[in-house]
């Protein structure tokens, strides 16, 4: 059994991909084995709806994923209950929370320590937060990371033993979804007000640790035909976004998109001179392998997890510098060899590979159980 109880359709970001990606996987490589995810109300609404109970058991708990009391009731008593009523031989968490007392075989993907590092929630939620995944990781039968830099920092700053991990990075994130009418660039330049301006692309939630502001500050720097494109969910910190934009002068080059319909978002993929991630945390990185996937030039954070993703395909930048962020996206415009670079680079991450290692880290969980 899977537990996806942080599913918010649409503005789930990452984990919704991985979610989405690596269950079907999961049943490719084992067809005959009985999967099922335990979600959120909207979720399992979403989740039929794409057809998923032919291949799994869709369970709605009932919670939403910004019903913080509700969620930990549903996640630390409604799941476990759940998992041994239907006989699940392992439960993995694949958002990092989890039940603390089990009962199951249980297997946790911890993504990363970003919530600790960098300020993303308040302070009672953040505490919270951390007593639970410590606790639960502790008595976990197998961890999992997603990148062997999300593992150091995640036992580095939590105190856990790297031994107990299993490293399985993720897949190059979405591919285009097969049957997806394609949107004309034409449309989507009026749709978004894009005129005949050069597009710069950053796709990801609007929180501080993402980091748009320095987007924002480079702007200046770079010349005055290109735009920054900032899809993705609207939290608190586009507000500061929009503030400093008008304070920099720069907002007409600024779109702030919310969620993007899977066709215009593919053809702002292809519109993209450059796709720009300056983030200040990550576990994995999945929008700089569904860039590359596409043969979008990438330039993103110095971070040793975005080293790890995008190896010497894309172009580097201190996440504190706008002068050498400018620098990086004009040498990323500029590479003649970023397309079929990056499309070779992202193609050595597979959900197939990632599911194989999942199926790993499930038998490890039932055989560690059972040996005492």
């Amino acid at each position: 059994m899977l537990n996806a109880l942080f599913l918010d359709p649409a503005v789930s970001g990452g984990p919704e991909t991985y979610l989405r990606e690596l269950l079907p996987a999961l049943h490719h490589e084992e067809p005959e084995a009985r999967l099922s995810v335990a979600t959120t109300r909207s979720g399992a609404r979403a989740l039929v709806a794409d057809g998923w109970s032919e291949f799994c058991d869709v369970h709605a708990l009932p919670c939403e994923d910004g019903q913080r009391l509700r969620r930990t009731l549903a996640e630390q008593v409604l799941l476990p209950r759940l998992a041994r009523r239907v006989g699940a031989q392992v439960l993995h968490s694949m958002a990092s929370v989890a039940p603390v007392r089990p009962r199951s075989p249980t297997v946790i993907t911890l993504h990363d320590v970003t919530f600790i590092l960098r300020s993303t929630f308040d302070r009672i939620t953040t505490a919270g937060m951390r007593t639970i995944i410590v606790r639960a990781a502790r008595d976990a039968d197998v961890l999992v990371a997603v990148s062997a830099a999300a593992r150091d920092e995640i036992c580095s700053v939590l105190g856990l033993d790297p031994a107990r991990f299993l490293v399985v990075p993720h897949g190059a994130g979405r591919p285009p979804r097969a049957g997806l009418p394609q949107v004309s660039s034409s449309d989507v330049r009026e749709r978004y007000g894009l005129g005949g301006g050069r597009v710069m692309l950053c796709v990801g939630a609007k929180r501080p640790h993402k980091n748009q502001a320095l987007l924002l500050r480079a702007l200046p720097l770079m010349p005055p035909d290109v735009l920054l494109v900032l899809a993705g969910h609207a939290e608190p910190y586009e507000r500061l976004l929009r503030s400093l934009a008008r304070e920099l002068e720069v907002a007409d080059r600024v779109r702030f998109l919310e969620y993007v319909p899977d066709g215009d978002l593919e053809a702002l993929w292809r519109l993209a001179g450059c796709a720009v991630f300056p983030t200040l945390g990550e576990g994995f990185g999945l929008p700089v392998l569904e860039a590359m996937s596409r043969g979008v030039a990438v330039a993103c954070s110095d971070l040793p997890v975005l080293r790890e993703v995008g190896g010497d395909v894309a172009h580097y930048f201190p996440p504190g510098s706008p002068e050498a962020a400018a620098r990086a996206i004009q040498d990323a415009w500029a590479d003649r060899r970023a397309e079929a670079a990056g499309i070779e680079r992202a193609s050595q991450f597979s959900w197939e590979a990632s599911a194989r290692g999942h199926w790993d880290a499930y038998e490890r969980a039932v055989a560690g159980r059972a040996a005492p």
